[in-house]
C-alpha cells in the first residue's frame, strides 16, 4: 500500500475498533490522543481499568501482531502515564493495555492485557 493508503486504512481500523468497544459497552475517552511522547490509538473505559489500545492493521491477525514493536510499546506507556496523569487517580488509576488486530477484511481480534509494563 502507499503510504497515504495505508494510513486512511489505519485511521478506519482505529475508528472500527472504537465502534467495537462502544457496542462492548465501553465509553471511548478519546480517539487518536496525543501526548508530548506521541498518539494512543484509543483509550477507552471498562469498568474501574482505563484501556490503552493500540490498533495495528495488516492482511492477517498475524501479521498485523508482528507490527508491534518494541519502541512502540515504550511510546505507548510513557503517553498512558502521561494520560494517567490527568485522571483523578493518578498514577493510581486500574489501567490496562489492549492490542486491537484488524485484518485486511476487517476482522477485529483484541487482546486484552496484551502488554505489561
Amino acid at each position: 500500500m502507499s503510504g497515504t493508503t495505508s494510513y486512511h486504512a489505519g485511521l478506519a481500523a482505529e475508528d472500527s475498533v472504537a465502534r467495537y468497544y462502544e457496542r462492548a459497552g465501553h465509553d471511548v475517552l478519546a480517539r487518536r490522543w496525543r501526548g508530548k511522547g506521541g498518539e494512543i490509538d484509543v483509550i477507552v473505559q471498562d469498568g474501574p481499568d482505563t484501556v490503552f489500545v493500540e490498533v495495528k492493521k495488516s492482511d492477517t491477525h498475524a501479521a498485523a501482531a508482528l507490527r508491534v514493536s518494541e519502541r512502540q510499546i515504550h511510546r505507548l506507556f510513557d503517553c498512558a502515564g502521561e494520560y494517567m496523569g490527568t485522571l483523578p487517580d493518578g498514577m493510581n488509576a486500574a489501567v490496562r493495555f489492549d492490542v486491537a488486530l484488524v485484518d485486511g477484511v476487517g476482522r477485529i481480534e483484541i487482546v486484552e492485557n496484551a502488554l505489561s509494563a
